[in-house]
């Protein structure tokens, strides 16, 4: 028998999230059934990274890592489906917490949103925000591979410092800029072809005024708006999208789980190639999921933020 432990949500946010929100539970697992393997925690993220402990399930072996869906616990019992595991290429060198990062849904949503929404060319110029997180600093690695100019905006000095490592073009603390319009405007005078947003809120009202004729928005997050308790009012986009004829599209990663195969192995390789650069933010304790959490919300964290158990 083994005993699992399990953040579970005591209450729905008021505002921004508080660790006296989230509770841990102890859970008591049954023996496992035929067709079902136990799994163990490794590192945490919205999606958990599991170890095989234990696998009366064919299809598995104990001791093999994978990728799964099932919250935030120590152990965790599976009949194998949805279950992915590492790409068989994996060296042995590389952090197998990457598979919750650059070499997973991260790094998948800005390959496809980036290829698929907004639809990026040689040599056109792309704007991406909360770029030194785990999403926008694989958006802003993969358009400089794809031959353009890449400006990014982040939270600290800290972090355009790290985009400019990275190879960012153009980088800005939009927290201590006198104007935003105005730094958009330096950064690009021409304005942007393609604009990767996780933000959402003031920014977005700003930035589509800095789009060029016939530019893309791949709308992938609004982590501005996401703790309001009262909704932002605007913005206001029918007049710019109208004149400069653009495309704004949300959209989910989730859409591409039929070629999920094919993104990874395009970022393994990159990260392999050392294309594409990867940063960790590592939470040490399963007892500080929340922490962890609510330190990711306000920005805290310089790339993927995950939790080694």
């Amino acid at each position: 028998m083994v005993t699992a432990k399990v953040w579970v949500l005591k209450k729905h946010f008021e505002g921004f999230p508080k660790t006296s929100d989230f509770d841990l539970k102890k859970i008591e697992l049954p023996n496992l059934k035929d067709g079902e393997l136990l799994l163990e925690s490794v590192f945490l993220s919205v999606d958990p990274y599991m170890r095989i402990v234990e696998s009366n399930n064919p299809a598995f072996t104990v001791g093999a890592f994978v990728v799964a869906r099932s919250g935030w616990r120590t152990h965790f019992i599976s009949d194998g489906k949805d279950l992915q595991l590492l790409p068989s290429s994996w060296p042995e060198s590389l952090p197998k917490s990457l598979a919750l990062g650059t070499v997973g849904m991260p790094g998948l949503t800005a390959y496809f949103g980036l290829l698929e929404v907004c639809k990026m060319k040689l040599g056109e110029t792309v704007l991406v925000n909360a770029a030194a997180g785990a999403v926008g600093s694989v958006v802003g690695q993969l358009a400089k591979i794809g031959g353009c100019k890449v400006v990014g905006c982040a939270g600290s000095d800290y972090k355009v410092a790290y985009l400019k490592k990275i190879g960012f073009d153009e980088a800005f603390n939009y927290k201590t800029v006198v104007s935003l319009d105005e730094a958009l405007r330096q950064a690009s005078p021409d304005g942007y072809d393609c604009f990767f947003d996780n933000v959402g809120g003031e920014f977005t009202s700003i930035a589509i005024n800095h789009m060029k004729k016939y530019g893309r928005i791949a709308v992938c997050g609004a982590i501005s708006q996401y703790n309001d308790t009262v909704p932002q009012k605007g913005p206001y986009v029918q007049v710019p999208m109208i004149f400069k004829e653009l495309q704004m599209e949300g959209f989910i990663v989730t859409r591409w789980n039929n070629r999920w195969e094919e993104g990874l192995k395009a970022l393994l390789k990159w990260v392999v190639e050392g294309k594409v650069k990867c940063h960790e933010q590592v939470t040490e304790g399963f007892e500080n999921m929340p922490m962890a959490f609510i330190g990711m919300l306000k920005g805290e964290n310089l790339g993927k933020a995950i939790v080694k158990v």
